[in-house]
């Protein structure tokens, strides 16, 4: 599923399998957020937050992670 138009906030969101790649979401507040299994291949994820978000298998190959807050890369795909 491609998201287009997207809020860049979208705290505690069911983003689970979302095709986020290329995405912009510079200073976007997505904590809490369920990314399991996102594409977030090429995402600007710039200082966005990602406090208790869940990563696990999201794809952040090329992702732009500067700044970003909270970002646990335990169990994602980098």
């Amino acid at each position: 599923m491609i998201y287009r138009g997207m809020s860049q906030n979208c705290p505690g969101c069911n983003l689970q399998g979302a095709n986020l790649a290329e995405a912009s979401l510079i200073s976007a507040d997505l904590s809490g957020a369920n990314l399991a299994g996102a594409d977030l291949a090429g995402a600007n994820l710039e200082r966005a937050d990602l406090t208790g978000a869940n990563l696990e298998q999201a794809n952040l190959r090329g992702a732009t992670i500067t700044g970003a807050i909270g970002l646990d890369l335990k169990k994602a795909i980098r």
